[in-house]
């Protein structure tokens, strides 16, 4: 079938799919729906991030150091160490230019330590900011910067940029 390109909005009552066909059997599969309960309103190219929740990517840091805003960016960090680690996070121009940030970009970091044997620490740099809540709990030793090491050493953070060279840091699981 050809590509057809249209100029105004495309629209169904039964929704929208994507499929592909085997070029030996002939035999189709859909492989994405758009549905009649979904929506999606004025979305631009623009300041959208996208994130793979499977991380096919992970980086590993099993000693003290800074992240590179490449490690950073996979969204997904392990440390197997047996000592104690920091994992200090890039700087916001760093890390904002590897991702093309802009204010209100957001990435997810799973910081994962549950084959490590001791606690991983995460810190922020130049330009990165805690949340109110983070620098609460930092201070008062509530632990939300640390992560425990074992089955429940996994924590996930959020790094929201407020300009493209900066970023706010918060702890959410």
């Amino acid at each position: 079938m050809a590509n057809t390109t249209f100029n105004g909005p495309v629209r169904s009552q039964n929704g929208f799919e994507t499929v592909s066909i085997n070029s030996t059997t002939g035999a189709v599969t859909v492989t994405s729906t758009l549905g009649a309960t979904s929506s999606v309103t004025n979305l631009t190219a623009t300041n959208l991030v996208f994130t793979d929740q499977n991380h096919p990517t992970k980086a590993a840091i099993n000693a003290t150091a800074t992240a590179t805003a490449a490690e950073v960016a996979t969204g997904y960090i392990t440390s197997t160490s047996v000592g104690t680690v920091t994992i200090t996070l890039p700087t916001g121009t760093d890390l904002g230019t590897a991702l093309g940030a802009t204010r209100g970009t957001t990435l997810d970091l799973y910081v994962d330590n549950t084959a490590g044997a001791s606690t991983v620490t995460v810190a922020v740099a130049t330009n990165g900011i805690l949340s109110a809540a983070a620098a609460a709990g930092s201070g008062a030793g509530a632990g939300l910067l640390t992560v425990p090491s074992g089955v429940t050493g996994i924590a996930c953070f959020r790094i929201t940029f407020a300009s493209a060279t900066a970023y706010v840091f918060s702890r959410i699981a």
